[in-house]
């Protein structure tokens, strides 16, 4: 066996308000959406070679009913690598987002700090230092 990919599939209220979020605050583009026209149950965003894909929660509870159960966030950290970090951590303080881990360096080499998104999924970001 050979591992190809991981794309975290996020089970969620709202697909459409997500997508937005993650797009305008977080600087991913608009992929794929099922239906093509809002409201949507599946929709896609990307940002270079990482990809979300999101769920919504009533339509997976057809196939997946204890995570249609579930509150929507949860155990789970988003650990995205970047670039940039300085001004990333700018535009999501100006859009108001939650900031849950303030911004540190952290003994292993890497400047981070976390956000929640509407949804309740935290994301750690994170730029090597050095």
């Amino acid at each position: 066996m050979k591992l190809q990919k991981l794309t975290p599939n996020l089970v969620v209220r709202d697909v459409a308000a997500s997508m937005v979020f993650y797009c305008r605050v977080l600087g991913f583009q608009r992929g794929q959406t099922v239906p093509e026209q809002a409201p949507y149950v599946f929709g896609i965003v990307t940002n270079g070679p990482v990809e979300i894909f999101f769920n919504d929660q009533k339509a997976v509870a057809a196939d997946h009913p204890a995570l249609g159960a579930r509150p929507a966030g949860g155990a789970l950290t988003l650990y995205i690598e970047v670039q940039g970090i300085e001004e990333l951590f700018q535009t999501v303080e100006q859009h108001g987002v939650k900031i849950t881990m303030p911004m540190k360096e952290q003994f292993y080499g890497m400047k981070e700090f976390g956000i929640e998104d509407p949804e309740g999924w935290e994301i750690t970001f994170a730029e090597r230092m050095g």
